[in-house]
This record gives C-alpha cells, structure tokens and sequence, in this order.
C-alpha cells in the first residue's frame, strides 16, 4: 500500500482528499502547517506528498515540496488545490505536477496520484539498475 503525505491547511480539502485516497487504498497521512509537515517527512517515507501551494503564505507548499525531494527516499511531489485556474499553473509549476481538487475533476485524482507514484516507481529502478551496472 502506497503511502501518501497531504499537506493542506484548509479541513474541508484535506478530509476531502484522505477520504477519497484512501478509498482508493493508499496509506494517507495528513498535515495541517509546515512544521507538522516536515516532521512527517522526517518521520516516515512517502511515495507521494501532496501539498497546497499557499499553506500559511504564498508559495509556501513550495518550501515543502522542495524539503520533501532532498529526502533519500525521494517521494513524487506535485501541488494540490481545490481551485481549477490556480495561480500555480502561471506560475511556473508542471502541468503533470499539479492535482486539482476541483469537483469537476475529483474523478481523475486516483489515477493522477497512481501516475505520480508510477513515474517515481519507475525512475528508482531505473536508478538502480545504473548503480549496479556501475558496480
């Protein structure tokens, strides 16, 4: 069972993705700030964190999702929001790491989250079969 990190400060979004997560049977663990965030990061290991580009302030979600990739075990990250023409598109962030909440949407989050761990999947055995041909 895959497992996956929320970072969300707003309760109604981050019940309503732990619930469809894990519905679709992911391991899901829920922050509600930055600090709490970290410290699960530090804790356990995740294949995929989620994260809320605006948590306290502006461009925040990114300080996570950057603290999250510089872990050895190198979760898939992607931005998460509940609102369909977030700023984070313009602002820089890949379409492919970027999930949208919006009810419009919510029936593409499974398979969006099960590409994001099948792309992180896929690059740490790609990893590894380099390490053990360098050997």
């Amino acid at each position: 069972m895959a497992r996956v990190l929320i970072v969300q400060d707003e309760l109604a979004s981050r019940l309503t993705l732990q619930t469809i997560l894990r519905a679709g049977g992911y391991a899901v663990d829920v922050a509600a700030s930055v600090p709490e965030a970290l410290a699960k990061l530090d804790e356990r290991q995740y294949e995929l964190v989620l994260s809320d580009m605006e948590l306290e302030a502006p461009e925040i979600g990114r300080g996570v999702l950057s603290y999250a990739r510089l872990k050895d075990y190198r979760p898939a990250t992607a931005v998460v929001t509940a609102y369909h023409d977030h700023k984070a598109l313009r602002s820089g962030v890949k379409r492919e790491h970027w999930v949208s909440v919006n009810a419009s949407e919510l029936s593409n989050l499974l398979a969006k989250v099960a590409e994001l761990i099948g792309i992180r999947a896929s690059r740490r055995a790609e990893r590894a079969l380099r390490q053990s041909a360098a050997v």
